[in-house]
């Protein structure tokens, strides 16, 4: 197949690319090249030509026989304050809907969607005595204190976490996450309004070699790495208890392969990750003591907005896509100790 993949010289997107080509696909890449997720001296890859999503006729010009699409651009991080909302609506969203129209206008009908677990917002949790339950949003009081657990909306329980299925509600709490969520609407809308087919990867915490170091788009297993290379000890904020999955860059580019080999009609949305929860203090513990570096400090300090635990549920992904991650964390991660970084 002829397959366009958007954000190609991204870390994620150049693995997707690599994956695809080893598989035999001829691979069209496309990426902006923005200077805060490449540094401002960042060349063109070969194969790669230097086209924003959001410009129509660069995009169309490439979509001659194209048969799916891999969209894997987009703007990341957070948010710092509302006046950021303009670049994650632009870059995220109006570059996905530009991309959509020109897939429609070249006869393609097929997207593969980078989306995320943000957009599940809180994730989910269940209250020993009450069952499922939408978690009280942490109080500044309970944070200050060293409370860290959400506590249960109606006896104020201290909750558990639990998988989240994609069938869970969409509920984002940044403005990241609001930019996927409504990639994942427009595409859904598209979807049905076309009879194309979207299957939507929603990436959970994705690391591995070539990872930004110093960017915007660093995650924090290479902020932990960092900080190690330099001879101090990685942070951990709270009390690094908080649940994250951690997902290998060879699994995402994994899971990108199936989704392109399927042949799912509509739209359909799957969690991507390990299927092997690991709390952060974990990732930073297994990190330092793969290089040798101090052990991990636990600081108690808090950021107003980060989510506690975000745990998703593989059991679609493998049924339906035939994708099981095939790197355990514990494995990735020594590995990743000494990978090579961006930047």
């Amino acid at each position: 197949m002829r397959i366009l993949v958007t954000g190609a010289a991204g870390f994620i997107g150049a693995r997707v690319r690599a994956a695809l080509t080893a598989a035999g696909h001829d691979v069209v890449g496309i990426d902006a090249m923005l200077s805060n997720a490449h540094g401002a001296s960042a060349h063109v890859p070969d194969g790669i030509s230097e086209v924003d999503v959001r410009d129509a006729s660069g995009v169309a010009a490439l979509l001659s026989g194209v048969d799916v699409v891999c969209h894997q651009a987009a703007m990341v991080g957070a948010g710092v304050d509302a006046a950021d909302a303009p670049l994650y609506g632009s870059h995220n969203d109006f570059g996905t809907t530009v991309l959509l129209a020109e897939m429609f206008a070249a006869g393609c009908r097929a997207l593969v969607l980078a989306s995320s677990m943000v957009v599940y917002g809180q994730g989910r949790f269940v209250c020993p005595s009450h069952g499922d339950v939408d978690p009280l949003p942490r109080t500044r009081a309970d944070l200050d204190a060293g409370v860290f657990e959400h506590r249960c909306p109606v006896g104020g329980e201290e909750l558990e976490w639990r998988l989240v299925g994609e069938q869970a509600p969409l509920r984002p709490r940044s403005l990241y996450a609001a930019s996927k969520t409504a990639q994942e609407h427009y595409a859904l809308a598209w979807a049905e309004a076309t009879g194309g087919r979207v299957v939507a990867l929603r990436y959970h915490n994705v690391y591995g070699p070539n990872m930004p170091r110093d960017t915007p788009y660093s995650g924090v297993a290479a902020i932990f790495r960092s900080a190690i290379e330099r001879g101090d000890p990685p942070r951990v904020f709270e009390d690094g208890g908080q649940m994250r999955d951690f997902i290998h860059v060879d699994d995402i580019a994994a899971a990108n392969l199936a989704a392109v080999g399927s042949e799912l009609n509509g739209f359909e949305a799957f969690n991507v990750c390990s299927g092997q929860p690991i709390s952060i203090g974990e990732v930073a513990a297994a990190l330092a003591e793969a290089r040798g570096g101090a052990a991990a400090l636990v600081t108690g300090q808090y950021r107003s907005g980060d989510v506690r635990h975000i745990v998703a549920d593989p059991a679609r992904a493998a049924e339906v896509l035939g994708f099981r991650a095939a790197i355990r964390p514990a494995d990735g991660l020594r590995e990743f100790a000494f990978a090579p970084l961006r930047g």
